[in-house]
């Protein structure tokens, strides 16, 4: 179907966590007739599993709503749901890169609150259309005109008349939403002659009989079946098998225009070869200027995975999530103990979590995962300076002149009644007060911004903050800068055998408490043997905490029949002296010891 480019209007719905964003998209596909009775669901869009079991979105998804105006022009609405969660705001700019407008959705119960800033402040770095919307309405807790006037503050070239108010539960003011879309975000900008197709790839998923397909933006020209294109960065050819549109299912086409929003089908298997952020044209008289890309997340940690069964299957597996999760940074790893595996950048614990589940549930691969560490800049004494983001590389301390730590800048936003406990939480995870201000327009927030190390951000201060904040605050990160840090590494010995992938680098100042708490958490969660086992905490050489995991009965040795202290002390002798010479660990350590350093 070719319509007229000035008729499409892609958008997002961008929000805080909960304030309805994936409701108010399953209404307008509802009143826009995408999808009927029989299909319809709560959350549509919410199709993997993790996101029905976490209750958010993990992944942006695209439909094409086909929308009869009342102006009597049909019109193509392609909205780009998108993740509320801050390990996922790199899903939020690729969402934005590719539409002209968002609407930034606010609860009418709780108001602007800090993700929505957050969010607000992505889309107005983007330079586009800003639609507020008040949702919730329904709720008899709901304060329209309160919630109104936060926005008002929010920017002042929002205008009263321009704030629509909807329930996305039961549909009231989705009709004049539509409608608002239509008169308010602006259709995609194209050349007015035939220019040289030019595409913009910006999420990617994986078909085993179909190989590739990408999600593209047609920024100028136009696709066809079978057409013969290149992907520009990765000088990738390939025959386009199939185009077509998301309606919210994949609807084949036989042409896509510059403005619209759909999916190629590649053919290609060799799933590393193509990057979110390329370019797709013609291979024959193509662009010569790609689309300009967004920029590419930087991990905040790394973490081992190691497979327990198939190493060839957790990779296909890994590679292909890899395929449709830009922001996985994957690196060859090995371990004596676990095996052949990867080393790969997350961008926070969740994040970590969100693939685990993933390569379990989406393609039943069971996996270990180590503790995440962030990179590390080690001096050593002969001058040379190495990179560390997996503590089993760290170098010796005998050789280490001196060591830098990410720092990072911190903006948080929460409610003046949660400033006391962020401040405390903030010094407990090592955190250096820069500012404290009211924001001037939304007196119901105050903002603080701290440098902080990423380890401590990295592994829980997300889910700590929130709890604090009874789920009202929020964080943005700046730039990360390196300052010296007293930092070492502890390693882990069980039954005197190390165990590499419970390695981890640790502040020196807390590195005491840590390893009593570690090791007798090891206590009970490494698998007893016929005989006590040590659990060892090192640093620097010396064992710095140790505990016995006790064995599955009592020592024979020293129970049972009387025997002389003499034989019983040669007994335990000859116990202690054979447990020693156990090289390395002879059985499997499970999941759940990988688990407590998780929790460090």
């Amino acid at each position: 179907m070719n319509i007229d480019s000035n008729n499409i209007r892609n958008f997002s719905i961008i929000a805080h966590i909960d304030h309805g964003k994936s409701t108010l998209a399953d209404r307008i596909m509802e009143f826009t007739n995408t999808v009927d009775d029989r299909t319809a669901k709560p959350q549509l869009l919410d199709n993997m599993t993790v996101e029905k079991e976490h209750g958010v979105t993990v992944k942006a998804q695209t439909v094409t709503n086909y929308y009869l105006a009342k102006d009597n022009q049909q019109y193509v609405l392609n909205l780009i749901d998108t993740p509320g969660h801050v390990d996922f705001s790199y899903e939020v700019s690729k969402s934005l890169s590719a539409t002209e407008g968002v609407i930034l959705l606010v609860d009418a119960t709780q108001g602007v609150q800090a993700q929505t800033i957050a969010n607000y402040n992505l889309a107005k770095a983007q330079h586009i259309k800003i639609m507020p919307v008040i949702n919730k309405i329904d709720s008899p807790n709901a304060e329209v005109a309160t919630v109104k006037q936060q926005i008002l503050d929010l920017d002042s070239e929002f205008k009263s008349a321009d704030i629509l108010e909807t329930s996305a539960k039961n549909g009231t003011g989705v009709p004049e939403l539509l409608e608002a879309i239509v008169a308010n975000i602006p259709a995609p900008q194209v050349a007015d002659q035939a220019p040289e197709l030019k595409a913009l790839v910006f999420d990617m998923t994986y078909d085993s009989y179909q190989g590739v397909i990408v999600h593209i933006r047609l920024v100028a020209g136009e696709i066809k079946a079978n057409q013969k294109l290149v992907l520009m960065n990765a000088g990738k050819t390939f025959d386009a098998k199939a185009i077509g549109i998301f309606n919210p299912n994949m609807v084949e086409q036989d042409t896509l225009y510059a403005g619209e929003v759909g999916y190629v089908v590649t053919g290609i298997k060799e799933v590393n070869q193509i990057r979110v952020g390329d370019t797709i044209t013609t291979a024959v008289a193509g662009t010569a200027e790609p689309v300009p890309g967004y920029e590419e997340a930087t991990p905040v940690v790394y973490a081992g995975i190691f497979p327990k069964d198939d190493f060839l299957a957790m990779k296909s597996a890994l590679f292909k999530i890899a395929l449709n999760d830009s922001s996985l940074k994957i690196e060859d790893d090995y371990s004596d103990a676990l095996g052949q595996g990867f080393r790969v950048g997350f961008l926070g614990n969740f994040h970590l979590q969100i693939i685990k589940e993933r390569l379990l549930v989406e393609y039943g691969v069971e996996v270990i995962t180590t503790s995440p560490n962030v990179t590390y800049k080690v001096h050593l004494k002969n001058d040379k300076v190495v990179s560390v983001n997996n503590p089993v590389n760290f170098p010796n301390y005998s050789d280490i002149d001196y060591v830098e730590e990410p720092i990072v800048m911190v903006t948080i936003t929460t409610l003046p009644e949660s400033v006391n406990q962020v401040i405390n939480l903030s010094e407990k995870y090592r955190g250096v007060l820069i500012d404290l201000n009211n924001l001037s327009n939304l007196s119901n927030l105050v903002q603080l911004t701290y440098n902080m190390p990423l380890s401590e951000i990295a592994y829980h201060f997300f889910n700590a903050l929130k709890s604090e904040t009874h789920g009202y605050a929020t964080l943005s990160m700046g730039e990360i800068t390196y300052q010296p840090a007293d930092v070492v590494k502890m390693t882990f010995d069980i039954n005197y055998s190390n165990v590499p992938q419970l390695t981890f680098i640790t502040n020196r100042v807390n590195a005491a408490d840590q390893s009593q708490e570690l090791v007798h958490k090891l206590k009970y969660a490494v698998p007893r043997q016929l005989y006590p086992m040590p659990a060892q905490a090192i640093v620097e050489g010396k064992v710095i905490a140790r505990v016995d995991i006790p064995p599955i009965r009592k020592n024979a040795a020293v129970s049972g029949e009387k025997k002389s202290i003499s034989k019983q002390q040669a007994l335990l002798r000859r116990q202690s002296l054979n447990k020693r010479k156990a090289k390395q660990l002879e059985f499997e350590l499970p999941q759940s010891v990988f688990d407590i350093f998780l929790d460090i």
